[in-house]
């Protein structure tokens, strides 16, 4: 089992590439799926949830807990459909949804302005040269200040990535081959180690979930470490009720076998 994420620019070929090495392998596509069943399960408005992961962040939105809440809905969907098996997603943040798991490669694409700016005025008729290469400035400045906001680094930063491919010289189609070529390498292989640490991930994210849509609890960041089943709870919350209602939450949760509770109360 291994997973792919791609990352890309506006209009530099993600799609056509995660649906060509998708369908070369067999395995299902994913992009806005994610957000789809995060918005569902944790009743937030999808369109909500697609600008907080688009656009640049609000003056409210940093003042508030929604930076963490956002992450951990969609984070928390996104470690569900890895649990499930082989995965190709070129949605948002894929490369960062995923931290620490060995058997994920993560792939940045990029394409020259001319290629970009030829398929963004393809896509949209209305656009001239100067107005399709405006949108992509707007995207890309956009996407870049909401990268920084939720997990503090420069997504154009080239070590993120196991694998950068430019369709400067190479096509789709030549692209792909190298990405089905890295991901059956050795170092993208599922393990027993890669699989405990994505279902660690997995579960913490759910638990954190659960508790960023309670609206007694949200505000409160609580840290939540998982380790073969043992869930370790700490922060701070200003009731003794509160304190009780997180560990029985975290009790719930499916695969948890004892809490260590490291609540204080204010």
């Amino acid at each position: 089992m291994s997973i792919i994420t791609i990352s890309r620019g506006t209009a530099s070929g993600g799609q056509a590439l995660a649906e060509r090495v998708a369908a070369k392998l067999g395995w299902p596509c994913l992009s806005n799926e994610v957000i789809v069943e995060a918005a569902k399960r944790y009743n937030v408005p999808e369109p909500e949830l697609v600008k907080a992961f688009e656009k640049a962040p609000s003056f409210w939105e940093k003042l508030t807990a929604s930076r963490r809440v956002y992450l951990t809905f969609v984070q928390a969907a996104m470690c569900e459909y890895a649990e499930h098996g082989n995965l190709v997603y070129h949605g948002h943040a894929g490369h960062a949804l995923l931290p620490g798991i060995r058997h994920v490669l993560k792939v940045r694409l990029v394409a020259p302005l001319a290629y970009r700016i030829r398929a963004v005025m393809e896509r949209d008729a209305r656009l001239d040269r100067k107005g399709a290469l405006r949108y992509i400035n707007t995207v890309d400045e956009e996407r870049t200040s909401r990268m920084r906001y939720l997990f503090d680094v420069d997504w154009r930063d080239p070590y993120q990535y196991d694998l950068v491919l430019s369709l400067d010289k190479l096509t789709v189609e030549t692209a792909c081959d190298l990405v089905i070529q890295a991901v059956q390498s050795e170092p993208f292989q599922l393990t027993e180690a890669s699989r405990r640490a994505l279902h660690h991930l997995a579960l913490s994210s759910r638990i954190r979930a659960a508790l960023d849509a309670h609206p007694q609890l949200s505000p409160y960041e609580i840290g939540v470490v998982v380790e073969d089943g043992v869930v370790t709870l700490s922060g701070t919350l200003p009731t003794d009720d509160a304190i009780r209602q997180v560990v029985t939450m975290a009790e719930q949760a499916s695969g948890v076998t004892h809490v260590i509770n490291q609540l204080v109360r204010k």
